[in-house]
């Protein structure tokens, strides 16, 4: 099992949640507001008045076979609008209950 942590521009969030459900990714945690900026590009997401936009994140727990799938949907949704910023992070996962 594999652990993926997606951190994404809200206005991908309706593509995001389409890709998880495609691939029958049915668990995941939400996190509405979540400020940032990427590592080597895009503009900050913080919601200020000088960076108004703002990301959401996702944490998912999905069997190792998707894994390479759901990272090539969330690929081409950030192909799309590769300005709003979209990342995931894989690990693995020891164990649990």
């Amino acid at each position: 099992m594999k652990g993926v942590f997606i951190a994404f521009d809200q206005a991908h969030k309706d593509a995001v949640v389409s890709a998880l459900d495609r691939l029958n990714c049915r668990g995941f945690s939400f996190i509405e507001q979540l400020q940032g900026r990427g590592s080597n590009t895009g503009e900050p997401h913080y919601g200020t008045h000088a960076w108004a936009s703002m990301n959401s994140g996702i944490i998912t727990m999905v069997d190792d076979s998707i894994v390479d799938k759901l990272l090539e949907a969330l690929r081409n949704i950030d192909e799309n609008a590769e300005m709003l910023g979209l990342r995931a992070f894989v690990w693995n996962i020891e164990k649990s209950y």
